[in-house]
């Protein structure tokens, strides 16, 4: 396809309602245009009958609805599946389906790479390269939902697929800091809640980030989807080593941050992932710290076994450690929860995604935040 069309992929409801308009076309061809992509899975205009013959000749002239390329697609003895998409400029992403009941959880990606350099992660070890667009995020959703064989939306099925799993939650804690893209981010957020998009409660989608401040304060004004925010140590000394970025943003502006977004709402809470590293950050008072960290601020403590990859500097905290410092949280009234390991032998886990990075940027602690307005 030519790279002068317009991915359609691209805009939310607003910007494809302005695009049609500029069309000289009414808004609501825009309506119809979402509920064929993302209700009905159809991305090939001759198939949208409800739009006349002239508008589907001049959207195949000067638009296209452009996914990635399904290089790889591995199951896990555990049901969890994880896909390597190529994107249009040979760079590869992960994402990661993960099912649990009737709840179906998918793990996207946000860039190709990371540069912030997270010392526990392995994507950190690919080097990055750039930010996904809008259509990149988003497109990861429309391929699950392909592969899987079901529309998130309802009950319909996407034609000639009997498949029942259904994707219930999206998360962005794939490759990638999200608050380093979070014009693209936001706008794929809107399509996913967007009821004409994937039909998602904000509370169903949920961004993680590393403590980005600025972004997570520009996140705070344009939208208050659910929020993780990957802690992993409770002093500025070790946190820095473990997340570099932290010597940038210590864990007081951090969590000065994090008290902002939520706005004083209780019925929002500030979800923290804690990675169990074996005598680096899992002591009991390591645990008795983390409690006074987090007092006044209405908390869940994602406590997440490490998973090793080859090379890695660390070990996994053993099983008896790691209740240990559940209970000293739980005893303090903090909802904890330990994550089960999900897509190991797939190399799907919490900080094992690696995808494929092509023309390596150098790694920065302090990459620039790229704004969004609404």
């Amino acid at each position: 396809m030519s790279e002068t069309r317009v991915n359609l992929l691209d805009f939310d409801r607003i910007g494809l309602e302005a695009w049609f308009t500029e069309l000289g076309e009414k808004g609501f061809r825009a309506h119809q245009l979402m509920k064929w992509i993302y209700h009905l899975g159809v991305i090939d205009f001759d198939r949208m009958s409800n739009l006349s013959k002239s508008l589907r000749t001049r959207l195949s002239e000067i638009a296209e609805i452009r996914l990635p390329e399904v290089v790889t697609d591995q199951v896990s003895a555990d049901g969890t599946r994880k896909w390597l998409l190529r994107l249009h400029d040979g760079n590869c992403v992960e994402t990661v389906f993960i099912p649990d009941g009737d709840r179906g959880t998918l793990c996207i990606s946000s860039q190709v790479g990371c540069p912030l350099d997270c010392a526990f992660c392995v994507t950190a070890q690919q080097g990055f390269n750039r930010n996904l667009t809008a259509a990149e995020i988003i497109a990861q959703v429309w391929v699950a939902n392909e592969q899987l064989g079901r529309s998130a939306v309802g009950d319909q099925a996407w034609p000639g697929v009997n498949d029942t799993r259904l994707i219930t939650n999206v998360v962005l804690m794939g490759m990638g800091e999200p608050l380093l893209n979070v014009e693209n981010v936001v706008r794929a957020c809107r399509l996913m809640m967007d009821d004409l998009g994937f039909g998602l409660s904000k509370r169903r989608v949920t961004l993680s980030t590393a403590g980005v401040v600025p972004g997570l304060e520009r996140l705070a004004g344009l939208t208050d989807i659910s929020l993780a925010v990957s802690l992993h140590a409770v002093d500025d000394e070790l946190r820095s080593q473990l997340v570099p970025i932290n010597r940038k943003y210590p864990i007081s502006e951090l969590l000065s941050a994090c008290r902002k977004f939520i706005g004083g709402d209780t019925r929002r809470r500030i979800t923290w992932e804690y990675i169990m590293l074996a005598e680096v950050n899992d002591s009991v008072h390591d645990a008795r710290k983390l409690v006074k960290l987090l007092s006044g601020i209405p908390s869940k403590v994602n406590l997440i076994p490490f998973n090793p990859y080859p090379g890695a500097p660390y070990r996994a905290s053993s099983n008896a450690v790691l209740d240990e410092f559940r209970e000293v949280l739980l005893a303090a009234g903090i909802m904890t929860v330990t994550r089960k390991p999900r897509g190991q032998d797939i190399d799907a886990a919490c900080g094992q995604l690696a995808g494929k990075v092509q023309n390596r940027r150098a790694r920065a602690v302090n990459p620039p935040v790229v704004e969004v307005h609404p």
